[in-house]
């Protein structure tokens, strides 16, 4: 199996990684508009060769698009045009805006929308990470729209990375992802800003850091390149989320402005319960 890697950061780094080590992928073909990613992926043999995107196309079997989700949107089209057999997926954190935009293509069914629910906050190819996927879920969108040995490969790949399938419209995966990861961002985010606008000056400070306030700006160091268009593709999804969490924070605000503590407990308390879910 001859598969492509468009965009060779961190999912696509980690994705080549593991198809090779896994023997899904005989030869692994890196594209990549940064030259500098070109040769990392080279040199830490993550990809055998790197080649242009219409090569690649012509040279395999399966296309993984590794990209933000704007460019991915914008590159889908043009890249069904030119697929014939072969089997093109993706790996983006949105997906109602990019299945829109193909809904009507005549080859729609050689494309399979997926969300590998893995990642860190690094980027680029040296970010690659060797069994990432391993014992984790990826989300398999509007399956019925596929056709049926694109979704058999893309299946046969996942399985044999060690993840296991969920099934779910677009919409609802936006509005999901919306809320297990995109407000997680956006909090970290903020938190680090908060820190470093109000700490100015203060070194000490994060020599005094423990592993709590690590683990929560931990994603502040998230690309942004990536992260922008996340959130312009999935905005409302965002916005709602976002405004009930201001609503909570205000909550909390509330209490000690009011002393009173005892709603505090609770509003922890109730938190408490996402030990339910998280164990």
């Amino acid at each position: 199996m001859r598969v492509a890697i468009v965009g060779i950061g961190l999912i696509g780094g980690s994705m080549a990684l593991a198809l090779k080590e896994n023997g899904f992928a005989d030869w692994v073909i890196g594209v990549d508009a940064n030259p500098e990613h070109q040769n990392l992926a080279l040199e830490l043999k993550l990809v055998d060769e790197i080649v242009p995107l219409n090569e690649a196309v012509k040279k395999s079997d399966f296309i993984i698009l590794a990209i933000p989700v704007n460019a991915a949107e914008k590159l889908l089209p043009g890249l069904l045009d030119q697929v014939h057999l072969q089997v093109l997926m993706d790996v983006g954190s949105t997906k109602e805006g990019l299945l829109k935009c193909i809904q009507h293509h005549p080859k729609r069914g050689r494309f399979v929308a997926t969300h590998p629910m893995w990642g860190t906050e690094n980027s680029g190819p040296t970010a690659a990470v060797a069994g990432a996927f391993l014992d984790k879920a990826t989300v398999i969108c509007n399956k019925e729209e596929t056709d049926g040995d694109a979704l058999d490969l893309v299946e046969k790949m996942y399985e044999t990375l060690g993840m296991h399938l969920v099934y779910m419209n677009a919409k609802a995966h936006d509005v999901h992802v919306a809320y297990v990861s995109h407000i997680s961002h956006i909090t970290s985010f903020a938190l680090a800003n908060t820190v470093l606008e109000k700490e100015r000056g203060e070194d000490n400070i994060f020599e005094l850091a423990s592993g709590g306030f690590e683990s929560t700006v931990r994603l502040a160091k998230s690309n942004s390149d990536m992260w922008v268009p996340i959130f312009m593709q999935n905005k409302e999804n965002v916005l709602d989320v976002l405004n009930e969490h201001i609503s909570q924070l205000r909550k909390f605000k509330s209490c000690l402005e009011k002393e009173n503590f005892e709603y505090l407990k609770e509003l922890i308390e109730q938190a408490n319960g996402i030990k339910r879910i998280l164990k």
